[in-house]
């Protein structure tokens, strides 16, 4: 019975720690350029100006008319923090859960004979994380969950003609997993009451994983004023393997069974997505853009996880966290100041929960988003002037609720804070 009741916990807090992530499902649509920090997203996919086409919209690179390399960084400067209103376990609501990140990226798009253009992008194209400390009120479903990955890709576009570009192309995935996750402990002593004891740990050190994603785009320009575009990128099932290790187990028993654990694998499922936008220029210096998405993370909820060490063999468990598909609206515009190619760029996008509220765990403390972006930059109009931009985007991760129940604790609140800022920079080289 102890050993079941043990595996059982694994099974269940490893589980959760696998969904660990921001944004609307996990996906990030700011990338360090104008076209995604300055409009908020919203002009990814119709993006047909800009080598970070090659990875959000590789149809759009047969309309970039020279060789050219875009290099760019951001720092994502989250801040997460939970007020607990029901804290049975005791301690503290954690501070700032999260902390800064920088993010480079790095996009090639290269002019090919008869009408081709390739890509290669190297991007951060999901992640997120929290740390609250070993003595967070929520500790006994989670401490500390990090899950980033970054994307190697190469892609390909072609002119059909003055109307129609199609591209295609595939990211190679590497995810990391982190996390920590406390283990409640108590004695029952002879007079029937219960004594707390010391908590245990659970760590998942650095797992990791590779995993193919591909990617198709269509661009359709019916008049010189109205482009649309639409991509569509693939589910990627990708299984993470390493080092698992139970730490502080009081029991002696149990703690000569946790000793044997020294490996897990987790499979996750990255959702397909398919987003839709049209570009429309309604007069000389400006643009508008507009885009929508819809994204299958119902399909992460459902994990399963191998946990390894065990001399009967491991142990393999199935879970459905109940993740729903969500979907993403935003609009935004592109302004040109002068001739000398000088511009501004702003933009607005809301994406809708990936959980319900009665659902949601500290593992993933947001609920519907709202983003706010902004850019200014040179794109000169010769090839030996400098291009550069400069931008920033606010996304507001909700107050995300939570009353839940773990290890017959319950832990209920809300985070009064929650929102992240990417500030980004790029330069353009032409060659």
């Amino acid at each position: 019975m102890i050993r079941l009741k043990l595996t059982l916990l694994l099974a269940t807090t490893l589980l959760l720690a696998a969904t660990s992530a921001f944004a609307g499902g996990i996906y990030l649509t700011e990338l360090g350029t104008p076209v995604s920090l300055g409009t908020a997203g919203s002009a990814n996919v119709v993006n047909n100006k800009t080598a970070d086409a090659a990875y959000t919209n590789p149809a759009g690179m047969t309309g970039i008319k020279d060789d050219v390399l875009l290099s760019g960084v951001q720092i994502l400067i989250p801040q997460v923090r939970f007020d607990s209103d029901i804290a049975e376990a005791g301690g503290s609501d954690g501070g700032n859960a999260a902390s800064a990140v920088p993010i480079p990226s790095l996009f090639v798009v290269k002019k090919l004979p008869n009408d081709f253009t390739a890509g290669i992008a190297i991007t951060a194209p999901l992640g997120g994380g929290v740390d609250y400390g070993s003595n967070f009120v929520g500790r006994y479903q989670a401490n500390r969950s990090m899950l980033s990955g970054v994307g190697l890709s190469s892609s390909v576009g072609y002119k059909i003609n003055d109307q129609w570009s199609i591209g295609a192309g595939v990211t190679a995935i590497y995810t990391v997993m982190d996390s920590d996750v406390s283990i409640k402990q108590e004695e029952k002593l002879p007079n029937d009451e219960i004594m707390p004891l010391p908590d245990g740990e659970i760590n998942i050190n650095q797992i990791d994983g590779w995993s193919p994603q591909g990617f198709f785009s269509v661009n359709w320009q019916p008049t010189q004023k109205v482009l649309f575009g639409l991509l569509y990128r693939t589910k990627s099932s990708v299984e993470l393997d390493g080092d698992l290790s139970v730490k502080g187990i009081q029991n002696e028993l149990i703690n000569e069974i946790t000793g044997n654990l020294d490996d897990i694998k987790v499979d996750l499922d990255y959702a397909q997505l398919i987003s839709v936008g049209v570009q429309y220029q309604a007069t000389d210096n400006l643009t508008l853009v507009a885009d929508f998405d819809w994204e299958d993370w119902s399909e992460l909820g459902k994990e399963r996880i191998e946990i390894g060490g065990l001399p009967t063999g491991p142990v393999i468990q199935h879970a459905d966290f109940k993740w729903k598909d969500t979907y993403h609206v935003g609009a935004g515009a592109i302004y040109k100041l002068d001739d000398g190619g000088k511009f501004v760029s702003g933009g607005l996008g809301y994406d809708s929960s990936p959980v319900d509220d009665k659902d949601r765990t500290f593992i993933l403390p947001i609920d519907e988003q709202f983003k706010f972006g902004v850019a200014f930059g040179k794109d000169s109009p010769t090839r030996e002037d400098l291009s550069y931009s400069i931008g920033c985007s606010y996304t507001w991760f909700g107050d995300g609720k939570i009353d839940q129940t773990a290890q017959g604790v319950r832990t209920k609140g809300e985070f009064s804070t929650n929102y992240a800022v990417f500030l980004g920079a790029t330069l353009r080289y032409y060659f």
